[in-house]
């Protein structure tokens, strides 16, 4: 029987090109169809012409189909893969400009942090309407989220439906590329084990060939100034915790009490490095602004190059793998976000962890990692009672919550007293208040 793949958010474009991609690379999906469904027309359209140049590329025997309805995608789906962003950059850009007024400098703010909750507050009501759409029109189909904030996302997703919701990011393969690229270790020979919550989760153990790589890695970030300028938040946690961190350094700097808490700090560990994100105030939002003034000129130009047999060679995402292994394909490891059933011992038990997940016919089962080392522990714990928070309030419409999670946000509390984290939470709500109707607004 034909596997039913739907894309909800289809308009992401390079991710829905790629995902196309590494899932026609299985022979058990090839013949699958691929739905994908978005709200603008436009982008959708740009998003059909990508994948019908690779299945005609590619010789592929694939059912394609386009829909702007949520529920004709949904319909019968086995697979949703769901990437998308609930407001365009004119939305979300209050999210890092409102706490920079207020001495809070933010440079993804798509994660946590007051920036990420109240992304997650946007976008929770947008989840909650496709999982019920599931629930009634493919039930028994698994989501694999991308969207962001992941751990929130998935986390409330997960508490509140029968349906099973998975989150994917690729911070850990990324990260484990980059340390092998750094020991000159083929990334084939590497074995770890990494675990925590996304963005911020830890490698427990990091081995070349079945020895520890550590030292080796410890040894370079302290003696090599081009590695330690490519990764300097990250490093310098390294250093200090022992144990190497998942995404950028940009990213971390949000999470924690140490780089970004004044104008010094910021110069010496956020924007002298030379990885892809160091984490400069604002990094992604003055991206995306530059994307909008040149994406269709881009993506015309993607459309009008052939694609060579290298196009359609398997990237390094882990959907198409997983979708193939719940087919009956060969079992697939992973790092996944899901319950915390005890599987990391010192996390909330419930609150949505990354830990590494065996994948097969049969479904998900997550590995048992036991505890975090307790300095990692400490900072990561604090963030997942966060989201914790956050959720609650975001399932209860209770703002109060909202101004308590984001009070013990480590960058925001290094800067702001409790009086002007509620003025900042009360001006966040203010400006999105169309987009949270369950919500009151904050008491003075």
């Amino acid at each position: 029987m034909m596997t039913k793949i739907s894309f909800i958010g289809a308009g992401s474009l390079k991710f829905t090109f790629q995902l196309v991609r590494d899932i026609l690379t299985f022979p058990l999906l090839e013949d699958s169809e691929i739905c994908l469904m978005d709200r603008d027309a436009e982008r959708l359209d740009f998003s059909r012409q990508m994948v019908e140049k690779i299945i005609v590329a590619g010789n592929y025997p694939t059912k394609l189909t386009t829909t702007l309805s949520k529920e004709e995608a949904l319909d019968g789906a086995d697979v949703v893969l769901c990437t998308i962003l609930s407001g365009g950059v004119d939305t979300w850009r209050y999210d890092i400009e409102i706490p920079k007024k207020y001495g809070v400098d933010i440079n993804v703010g798509d994660t946590r942090g007051p920036s990420g909750i109240f992304r997650f507050l946007r976008t929770l009501p947008k989840m909650q309407e496709i999982i019920r759409d599931m629930e009634t029109l493919c039930p028994n189909a698994v989501m694999l989220n991308y969207t962001n904030p992941m751990a929130m996302l998935c986390g409330a997703l997960q508490r509140t439906s029968r349906v099973k919701v998975v989150g994917l990011c690729h911070s850990v393969q990324i990260t484990a590329k980059m340390l092998a690229r750094w020991i000159g270790a083929p990334i084939e020979e590497i074995n770890y084990t990494c675990a925590g919550i996304n963005h911020l989760a830890w490698f427990l153990d990091f081995k070349w060939q079945g020895v520890d790589a550590y030292p080796l890695i410890s040894e370079l970030v302290r003696d090599s100034p081009e590695i330690y300028k490519e990764e300097i938040v990250r490093n310098e946690m390294f250093l200090a915790l022992g144990y190497y961190v998942t995404e950028s350094s940009g990213h971390n700097s949000e999470y924690n009490w140490w780089f970004r808490k004044r104008p010094d700090l910021i110069k010496k560990y956020c924007t002298d490095g030379s990885g892809w994100n160091p984490g400069e105030y604002a990094f992604i939002l003055k991206e995306y602004l530059e994307t909008e003034k040149t994406w269709k000129e881009k993506e015309k130009a993607q459309l009008e190059k052939k694609l060579e047999a290298k196009d359609l060679q398997r990237g390094f995402e882990y959907a198409a793998s997983i979708i193939n292994s719940l087919k009956g394909g060969e079992p697939f490891l992973f790092n996944g976000n899901v319950p915390n059933k005890g599987f990391v011992s010192n996390l909330p038990v419930g609150a949505c962890v990354e830990v590494p997940v065996l994948v097969d016919q049969v479904g998900f089962h997550p590995v048992d990692v036991g505890s975090l080392p307790l300095q990692c522990a400490m900072l990561t714990n604090l963030n997942s009672c966060i989201e914790e928070m956050a959720i609650h309030a975001a399932l209860e419409g209770n703002p109060e919550k909202i101004f308590q999670a984001i009070s013990h946000d480590p960058l925001t509390a290094s800067v702001l007293s409790l009086a002007e984290i509620r003025e900042m939470t009360n001006e966040m709500f203010e400006q999105n208040h169309e987009y949270l109707p369950q919500f009151i607004h904050l008491r003075d």
